[in-house]
């Protein structure tokens, strides 16, 4: 009887704190707020840049690149969705990208727009439209909710209460949320999978907002496949239990989306 109540709760759950995405249109799980992924985001983001080398502008060319591509990225993003009567998409928005001294080929954006670049992205990323092509994907996660809607998940998954800020309610079950990896079966069942999605929606909207900045999209290509051929040699698990796409599946899609990119494409000078 307990496990026929927990599955009317979830599901009432799940039907009520759904929400449509105005970046993307797909229903979302929601039941987490935005500004408490934030307030989160900007404490880890401070942590982080704490215990890391960045890398400023005085030293680096690269570093510039980075700040220059993103803030190119996040004003067209802003002027876009202004345009579209939809600023609220970036509401608590306040934009900082940083390069870090890190052999890894990795960036990041978290919610707010608090972005950091590795410096082992450049052996792949191989000019400033590549970079763009990262960066678009990564601020994708961001504003269209893919944390907020990931650990949305792992809280019904594990019965965590809703309610309030939960970062800062002293729920310490809530808090490791953010960075525990859920149970096997909810894992390969719901949140890889929906991972995947999230992937190729990042690969989606990225190039649009990567030629909304003025960058090529069709830098993509030879981006990803260089960045398969990096994985060639590396184990990786099968293709259903990966976060990401399988390559060959991710450059088809890819090459999908690019007739509607181009659509939105208007050089620039770059470098």
């Amino acid at each position: 009887m307990k496990r026929i109540l927990y599955l009317v709760a979830s599901t009432a759950i799940f039907i009520t704190a759904c929400t449509t995405n105005a970046v993307t249109g797909r229903k979302q799980l929601s039941l987490i707020s935005e500004s408490s992924l934030q307030q989160e985001a900007v404490t880890q983001y401070r942590t982080f840049l704490s215990q890391n080398k960045v890398i400023t502008d005085a030293s680096s060319r690269d570093a510039e690149m980075v700040r220059r591509v993103g803030s190119r990225i996040a004003t067209a993003i802003t002027q876009y969705y202004n345009s579209q009567g939809k600023k609220n998409v970036l509401d608590g928005y306040k934009w900082e990208f940083n390069l870090v001294d890190n052999k890894e080929v990795n960036a990041w954006c978290m919610p707010g727009g608090k972005v950091v670049v590795y410096t082992g992205l450049f052996t792949v990323a191989q000019n400033e439209a590549q970079l763009a092509i990262v960066l678009g994907h990564e601020i994708t996660h961001a504003v269209a909710h893919h944390g907020q809607e990931r650990i949305s998940q792992a809280m019904l998954a594990q019965g965590i209460g809703i309610g309030g800020s939960i970062f800062t309610s002293g729920n310490p079950q809530a808090s490791n949320v953010f960075n525990n990896i859920y149970g096997p079966a909810a894992t390969v069942g719901v949140l890889l999978p929906n991972s995947r999605n999230q992937e190729l929606e990042a690969d989606h909207y990225g190039l649009i907002f990567a030629a909304m900045a003025g960058y090529n999209p069709q830098e993509a290509i030879p981006f990803w496949t260089r960045m398969a051929n990096l994985a060639t040699n590396t184990a990786k698990p099968p293709a259903f239990l990966s976060t990401h796409p399988a390559d060959a599946q991710r450059i088809e899609k890819i090459k999908g989306y690019m007739k509607e990119a181009l659509s939105y494409y208007k050089p620039v000078n770059s470098r």
